[in-house]
C-alpha cells in the first residue's frame, strides 16, 4: 500500500472538495448551497472543508478560478484585427458569447455571475477596481491596431465605452443579456471609428513625491504566473515594478501613462485577503484575458506583466513591509540595481517618471 505524504493527502482532499462543491453549486446556486452537504458529497468532514477554503465564498471563487484557468488550455491564437472597429467588433463577439442568457438559472456557474457572491463593500470596492484595471489592459491591446506610422495614441476613454456597454450599468451589474447581442456588438464596432480624444490629467499628479534616487543590488524572487497571459515571469530585466493594494489598482493607468515606449512594466496586485479577493481579482482577470487572447496575437497583447503577489514575495523585494489593500510601492529596475524607489500615492507614476540614465550616470561623467 503507497502511503502518501501530507501534501498529497491535502491535495486529493481539495480536489474531492472541489468536485463535491461543483457538484452542490450547480445542483443548488450559491447562495443555497450547504458547506455540510459539500463536505457530505466529498465523504468529509466540515473541518476538512474549511481547513482548505476559510469560506463557502473562497469555495466558490476557487472553483471557477480552476474552471477558467482549465478552459483556457484550449484557447486558440488570434490573428490580430486590422482595425480598431474590427478589434472592437470581435472582442464584444467573444465577451456576449461566454455570458449567461435570460432564462439560464442561478445554479449556472459562471464567471461573471457573480450577484449572490459579491455581497460586501471590500468585494464590491475590488471588483470596481479591477473593472478599472480591465479598461486598461483593453486599451493597451487596441494601440496594437494603430498603423505603424500613426501617431501613438491611449485608447483608455474608448475602452471605457465599450466595457461600460458591454457591462450594462456598471461593473457590478449581473450581465445576463436581455437585448440582441448582435446590436451590442454592433454598437461596439462602431465606436471604434469614432474621434475621441484621449484626455487624461488626474489632479493629484503635480503634487506626488519625486522617486528617491538610490543604487542598491536588486535581488528578484522567484517567477510569478502572469494573469494575462497565464505565464510565468521573472523579474531580472531592466523596467519597473509596482505593488499596489486593491484599492489603488487605478495607479497602474499611471504607471502605464509615464513608462517609456517599450519599456517592462510589472504590476504585482496584493491583498489582505487573498482567499476571497485575491481569488476574485484572479477569475475576473483571468476570464477578462481569456477573451483578450482569443482576439489579439500574442505579439499584440498588452505590454503590461500582472502578477498576484499572494505570497508578498515581490512586496517584500521592493521593501514594501506589511503590503495591504492601500499599498502602493514602486521601484526601477536598471543594470541589476535599484535606482530609485516610491510609496504612497503617485508611487506608480514617480517611479515610471525617472531617468535611470540619470541617476547612474556621474555628474559630467560619461555612462
Amino acid at each position: 500500500m503507497v502511503r502518501l505524504t501530507r501534501a498529497q493527502q491535502q491535495e486529493r482532499t481539495r480536489a474531492a472538495v472541489l468536485v463535491a462543491a461543483a457538484a452542490e453549486f450547480a445542483a443548488h446556486g450559491f447562495a443555497a448551497a450547504k458547506v455540510d452537504q459539500i463536505a457530505e458529497r466529498a465523504e468529509l468532514t466540515r473541518g476538512a472543508v474549511y481547513s482548505n477554503f476559510p469560506s463557502k465564498r473562497a469555495l466558490y471563487l476557487a472553483l471557477l478560478v480552476e474552471t477558467v484557468e482549465r478552459e483556457a488550455v484550449a484557447d486558440l491564437p488570434a490573428a490580430s484585427p486590422r482595425t480598431t472597429a474590427d478589434a472592437l467588433g470581435s472582442f464584444a463577439r467573444v465577451w456576449l458569447e461566454r455570458l449567461p442568457l435570460v432564462g439560464d438559472t442561478e445554479t449556472q456557474v459562471h464567471p461573471r455571475s457573480l450577484a449572490a457572491v459579491v455581497d460586501d463593500a471590500a468585494s464590491r470596492m475590488a471588483l470596481a477596481r479591477v473593472a478599472g484595471l480591465e479598461v486598461l489592459l483593453l486599451a493597451l491591446a487596441l494601440e496594437s491596431c494603430a498603423p505603424p506610422d500613426a501617431e501613438p495614441m491611449r485608447q483608455v476613454r474608448r475602452a471605457d465605452l465599450v466595457l461600460r456597454l458591454l457591462n450594462g450599468s456598471g461593473p457590478l451589474a449581473d450581465p445576463v443579456l436581455g437585448s440582441d447581442p448582435f446590436d451590442v456588438a454592433a454598437a461596439c464596432r462602431h465606436l471604434g471609428g469614432l474621434d475621441l480624444a484621449d484626455v487624461w490629467d488626474p489632479p493629484h499628479l503635480p503634487y506626488i513625491a519625486a522617486a528617491l534616487p538610490c543604487r542598491k543590488p536588486w535581488v528578484p524572487p522567484a517567477e510569478l504566473p502572469d494573469l494575462i497571459t497565464g505565464r510565468g515571469v521573472g523579474f531580472e530585466e531592466d523596467g519597473v515594478i509596482a505593488v499596489l493594494g486593491t484599492h489603488r489598482l487605478d495607479a497602474a493607468e499611471e504607471i502605464v501613462r509615464a513608462a517609456r515606449p517599450g519599456e517592462q512594466v510589472t504590476v504585482a496586485v496584493v491583498t489582505s485577503d487573498p482567499a476571497e479577493i485575491g481569488r476574485l481579482i484572479r477569475l475576473r482577470i483571468g476570464d477578462f484575458a481569456r477573451c483578450l487572447r482569443r482576439v489579439f496575437a500574442p505579439d499584440d497583447a498588452p505590454q503590461l506583466r500582472l502578477v498576484l503577489d499572494d505570497s508578498a514575495q515581490l512586496a517584500s523585494a521592493v521593501t514594501a513591509a506589511g503590503a495591504d489593500d492601500a499599498t502602493e510601492h514602486a521601484v526601477r529596475i536598471h543594470q541589476g540595481e535599484v535606482v530609485a524607489r516610491a510609496q504612497g500615492r503617485g508611487a506608480a507614476h514617480a517611479a515610471a517618471a525617472v531617468d535611470a540614465a540619470a541617476i547612474v550616470r556621474p555628474p559630467g561623467g560619461a555612462p
